[in-house]
Formats: C-alpha cells, sequence, structure tokens
C-alpha cells in the first residue's frame, strides 16, 4: 500500500531526527577514532601541564592529543577558534585563568566564555608568585610596600600582558596595599621574565611554573605566592594572605570543549583526566612545575569559571583595564 505523501515526509523527518542521535551515541562510545587537537592561547612553553595531559590522554585512548598553539589577544584567538569548532569532542581549548579576565578587559568579544565553552575537567592550579631582582633592597611584601611608599610610582610592576591574569593580580595588590606602581605589560611571561632578570623592571607578578628555577638559583627573589596555601614547591615563601588577609589569586589550566559537545564525550575526558592526576608520576609532574593536581567535575569546574569571572570583572572595573 501507498502511503499518503504526508505520512511519509513524517515519517522521513523522524528517521532523520533519530540517526543523528544514534550516530552521536556510537561516536561517544568510540571516541576518539582520530586525533585530537587541543588548542593553547599561548607560545610553546607556557603551558607544560597541557603537554603532560595530552601525553597521558594519548597513551591512555589510543589517539594522539596534539597541542596546537594558537597565540594572541590574550587566549582569545584560540578560544574562538574552539568556540567555532564541530561540537563532536575533537577540537578542546587548554582553558587558563585569562579566560575569566577576558570577558571583562575586551568589549567586542564574538563569544561568551561561559556560555560557549563547557568546561571538562582541571589540570593544575598554581599560585602566581611576587618577584623581584635580587638587587632590589626588599626582601618581604612589608618592605616591598613600603618602598613603594616611599617612591610613589617609580617601582615598576610588570606582566606578562594588560589584562592578563598577571596584570590583574597586580592591580589588585596595588589596591590592597595603596600604593603607586607603574606597570609595565610584555607580550608573554618569556620577555618580562627575561628583563626581570635583567634588571629593566624590578617587580612582577608571574605564574609560578615560568620562575620557579630562577627562583631556585636565586637569580630572582619570590615574596609571597598568591593561594590561600604555601606552594609544596616552594614551601618557605609565604602566602599573600598571610600580609594581606584574604588576598587570594590562582593561575590554573583546565579543559574546555564547545558548547553542545555530547556530555559522553566530556565525562569520558573527566574521568580519563582525573584518573592522570592521581597518578603518582603525573602528580609528581604538576607539583614539580609548582602547582597542584586540579581535580574537578565539569560542574563544579563550571561554577568556579562563572565566580572567578565576576570576581575579576569587578578588578577590571575599578582599575579602568581596558584592551590595549
Amino acid at each position: 500500500m501507498e502511503l499518503p505523501r504526508r505520512v511519509f515526509l513524517q515519517l522521513a523527518a523522524a528517521v532523520a531526527a533519530a540517526l543523528p542521535a544514534t550516530t552521536r551515541t556510537a561516536s561517544a562510545t568510540d571516541y576518539p577514532t582520530r586525533p585530537v587537537r587541543i588548542l593553547v592561547g599561548f607560545p610553546p612553553g607556557a603551558t607544560i601541564a597541557a603537554h603532560i595531559m595530552a601525553q597521558w590522554l594519548s597513551d591512555r585512548l589510543g589517539q594522539q592529543f596534539i597541542v596546537e598553539n594558537r597565540p594572541g589577544a590574550a587566549t582569545n584567538i584560540a578560544t574562538e577558534a574552539v568556540v567555532r569548532a564541530p561540537t563532536d569532542g575533537y577540537t578542546l581549548l587548554a582553558a587558563t585563568a585569562n579566560n575569566t579576565v577576558n570577558g571583562a578587559v575586551y568589549q567586542n568579544l564574538g563569544f561568551n566564555f561561559v556560555r560557549d565553552i563547557t568546561m571538562v575537567a582541571g589540570i593544575i592550579r598554581q599560585p602566581l608568585v611576587l618577584e623581584v631582582n635580587p638587587t632590589v633592597p626588599v626582601k618581604s611584601v612589608t618592605e616591598l610596600i613600603a618602598s613603594a611608599e616611599a617612591n610613589p610610582g617609580k617601582i615598576t610592576l610588570a606582566s606578562y600582558g594588560t589584562g592578563t591574569i598577571s596584570h590583574v593580580t597586580g592591580e589588585l595588590f596595588k589596591t590592597r596595599a595603596g600604593v603607586e606602581m607603574i606597570h609595565i605589560p610584555y607580550r608573554g611571561a618569556a620577555p618580562m621574565v627575561t628583563d626581570l632578570l635583567g634588571g629593566q623592571v624590578q617587580a612582577a607578578f608571574d605564574a609560578l611554573p615560568t620562575s620557579i628555577e630562577h627562583i631556585r638559583t636565586g637569580k630572582l627573589r619570590a615574596l609571597a605566592v598568591t593561594t590561600v596555601r604555601r606552594a609544596q614547591a616552594l614551601p618557605n615563601v609565604p602566602t599573600m594572605s598571610e600580609f594581606m588577609p584574604g588576598f587570594e589569586a590562582s593561575g590554573w589550566i583546565g579543559i574546555g570543549a564547545p558548547s553542545g559537545t555530547p556530555p559522553e564525550i566530556i565525562d569520558k575526558l573527566n574521568q580519563e583526566i582525573n584518573v592522570g592526576l592521581a597518578n603518582p608520576t603525573i602528580n609528581k609532574r604538576i607539583v614539580d612545575l609548582g602547582g597542584e593536581p586540579f581535580v574537578s567535575s565539569p560542574a563544579d569546574l563550571a561554577k568556579f569559571v562563572a565566580e572567578k569571572t565576576e570576581a575579576w570583572a569587578k578588578v577590571v572595573r575599578a582599575a579602568n583595564i581596558r584592551a590595549e
């Protein structure tokens, strides 16, 4: 019997609608069946923890997880590329603390990080470190504040870019301390640290992994770390909160995916990453970088990101920070 045309079209539409769901379920179960890209918004070397986890996932899941650097615009170039990517789990983002700042700094972004990126898992949480060139005659946060008070607008405080987590942490410090210091922005941590080592700038807030070897060898002097607890890698360096109660800022790296990525893929990646963070070898490598494993569920990480985005927006508005 020949079906009426309207009934036939309705059945055909129902079958067509069902097929993608079946395909998605199958692809999530088999995922990954080809190489996966993890986009990083910094130059090579800036996010070592992402490479550590990429290798772990490659070994565990039998496909290459390839770290691809897309530096520029304080991670916005890499982030937007992931936002626009297919929602199939094959293009991921190495999300960082900068992503929680950018929405307030950049007025015309083509995306909303909280809305358009689904958080997958954390990798590392690390302090920033307030550090000075050893020729600067201060050995504590209290002494640096006293020096800045005695020399308003003369002491330089570098960051690895306008609107970066390094910059906004410095602005928070100046506000809490009530001091004037000259902000010197760089295009990345490497050139900032080079000039700090050379004495072209006097102080800086840097992500601990970038500076930790220079601190260990005495080429830089660490005054404080910005996390609530002291860093395992530098147990003798005090926290900022020991001088300014409640002061907290941290760098972190996690994995994000385009919004709409199947939850089965999100959950699979989260599980494998958290297994990696519990592995003694991976754990030690992260601690050696100056951080600690950032174990989280997708929901908890999304909440963390939303809270940090709101908190840093207040600092950005108070300091009137705008993208260059």
